[in-house]
């Protein structure tokens, strides 16, 4: 049992993402999935995602054509899943958080594997405490800007108000955001910096201003139209192409990132795995970028 496993009895070790190392002291990257989906509002299964991402990860090769770099010799593990109780909202972010904490206090960078995007929410917490100027980079279909949703504070579709309330205001950058309720927007507009419809234009004209900032990426899959990513809780047609995402991928070396998830991967609303396989991919560029 790794060293981080005894602090954190709650988590579980298994097969991990394709290349990773198991000597968590040396990792300067370190994977944990979250494995939650009690909030969400369409179709469940999120909270297969990280499982499904680390064994479909086997069908890629260590090598990137995108990078002509490779995982070999980069600095990462895979510490397994949060044991999360299931249904049990409140202390399964708190079990998050205190994962997260454990982590960033620890000098490494947190990749984080949903599950639903409430998840999220937690890990900003903590990271933000870290780094008080914390930049948000929050690539998805939907505007998660709601205060409520059926009258919960804490759901998939509040996310982003939650963590526009941990960041300073205009920290917050959205890209591809195609559904929302007008409010939502409204919101945007005095909070947040939001680009709808498009993901990879508008990322690349602001990247050379987010460069030397600290940066925390959470990714939804259903950023990426569902022609490409049907296996997400809820697909929102209209999305970029999986070679635009990667491509936006390919940046986040040019960043100082302290913090990343990826979420909403349903691998039961997808039998093909291309959902999956697309993560795996998103996962070893992001890797291999920032490693």
């Amino acid at each position: 049992m790794s060293h981080i496993l005894k602090e954190l009895d709650f988590v579980s070790g298994h097969n991990g993402f394709l290349g990773a190392k198991e000597d968590y002291d040396r990792a300067k990257i370190v994977i944990i999935g979250a494995p939650m989906d009690f909030t969400v509002s369409f179709r469940p299964g999120t909270r297969f995602g990280p499982e499904r991402i680390r064994s479909v990860s086997y069908g890629l090769e260590t090598y990137s054509v995108y990078a002509d770099d490779a995982l070999d010799d980069k600095s990462f593990c895979d510490i397994g899943d949060i044991e999360l109780p299931f249904g049990n909202v409140k202390k399964s972010l708190d079990m998050i958080e205190e994962a997260a904490n454990k982590i960033l206090n620890d000098g490494k960078i947190p990749f984080f594997l949903g599950g639903e995007h409430l998840v999220t929410y937690p890990i900003v917490k903590k990271v933000a405490e870290k780094y008080p100027d914390l930049v948000v980079l929050h690539f998805d279909a939907h505007a998660d800007l709601r205060d409520t949703f059926f009258g919960e504070k804490l759901s998939h579709a509040t996310v982003l108000r939650r963590v526009s309330e941990q960041v300073k205001n205009k920290h917050i950058f959205q890209f591809g955001i195609r559904s929302g309720v007008k409010e939502e927007f409204l919101y945007a507009q005095q909070h947040t910096n939001m680009y709808p419809l498009e993901v990879k234009t508008p990322f690349l004209q602001v990247l050379d201003s987010l460069k030397g900032k600290p940066v925390y990426i959470t990714l939804d899959i259903d950023a990426v139209d569902p022609a490409f990513a049907p296996g997400t809780g809820t697909p929102e047609p209209g999305g970029c192409t999986s070679c635009d995402i990667l491509e936006v991928v390919a940046s986040f070396g040019k960043l100082n990132v302290v913090g990343i998830d990826l979420v909403e991967v349903s691998p039961a609303s997808d039998l093909s795995d291309r959902t999956a396989l697309l993560a795996a991919k998103i996962v070893r560029e992001t890797i291999i970028g920032i490693g």
